[in-house]
């Protein structure tokens, strides 16, 4: 018979000759802003979302695709337009040529921006999105050409334009190429508008420089995720430049928000529906399940 008072250890030993336990790799993720530790699975069902701060981690091209198309909807479009090396730029000893085949590797795509035509509730639209992890997003000629098409393309068929930025500016390794991207995706946004086509412009961690300068401040509305760092140049070089220290936020969505640079702060989980809204407003379309 047992002895009722006898109680089970709280602790075993782990025989020295029992075969290390492995532990599964990348199960959590560090949040950059709280540091609260989060569980790839339910950070991944959460948008990349922090659950605790509320911190909108920078996702890729591919996946703010998936958030906003419809699924089976999306078609890419100049998957054939490739950067070139204009200026035979070299940096730190390695050609620009070099360093753009090294990022198509490591990214698996060909440029910064990938775009195409696809429907958001149903509604077909021209999209373009810009991807981070590409050269900082940075604007070079196939860039902007490429999100001149996607305008283009809008303008031709009547479809409303939506373009996600992110991006560290223009293209220093194109120069003047690089910048001269800044008017020309302005004048086809310009004739755009002339023919009354709506353009969503949507804002994400970071939008600066160039396309903060050109494209992506020319919305019809222009919306931004919570927390984006959106501007031209960055805080330490104003604060160098005008000698004074600048106020708590600045450059953030909600701070750009309440000085009128843009319209909107909207999380991740209801930028569709909320895109989606506004489109119908624009067609004058009832809402969805009216």
């Amino acid at each position: 018979m047992r002895n009722l008072f006898h109680k089970d250890p709280k602790y075993f030993a782990i025989p020295a000759n029992s075969p290390p336990r492995e532990i599964p790799e990348n199960l959590w993720i560090r949040c950059n802003r709280c540091g609260e530790l989060l569980y790839v699975k339910e950070f991944e069902k959460n948008l990349k979302v922090c659950h605790k701060c509320d911190y909108h981690f920078r996702i890729s091209a591919a996946e703010r695709i998936a958030l906003l198309i419809d699924s089976g909807t999306f078609v890419e479009e100049d998957q054939d337009l490739l950067p070139g090396d204009p200026l035979r730029f070299v940096s730190l000893g390695q050609p620009y040529s070099k360093k753009i085949a090294e990022t198509q590797a490591k990214t698996g795509i060909a440029e910064a921006v990938v775009s195409g035509s696809g429907q958001l509730e149903g509604i077909p639209l021209q999209i373009a999105v810009c991807d981070f992890s590409f050269l900082g997003a940075s604007m070079g000629s196939v860039f902007g050409e490429k999100v001149t098409r996607t305008v283009e393309r809008g303008l031709a068929s009547r479809q409303p334009v939506l373009i996600v930025s992110c991006s560290g500016g223009a293209r220093m390794h194109e120069g003047i190429f690089s910048l001269m991207q800044l008017a020309k995706t302005a004048g086809a946004l310009s004739r755009l508008a002339d023919a009354a086509v709506p353009f969503i412009s949507v804002l994400t961690d970071p939008t600066t420089g160039g396309v903060t300068a050109s494209f992506a401040s020319l919305g019809d509305v222009i919306i931004a995720e919570p927390g984006a760092m959106v501007g031209f140049a960055g805080a330490r070089l104003i604060e160098q430049i005008t000698k004074q220290k600048l106020p708590p936020g600045f450059q953030t969505a909600e701070f750009v928000l309440e000085h009128g640079m843009i319209d909107m702060v909207v999380h991740r989980r209801d930028l569709k529906a909320t895109i989606g809204r506004l489109l119908r407003l624009y067609a004058g379309a009832p809402a969805c399940g009216s």
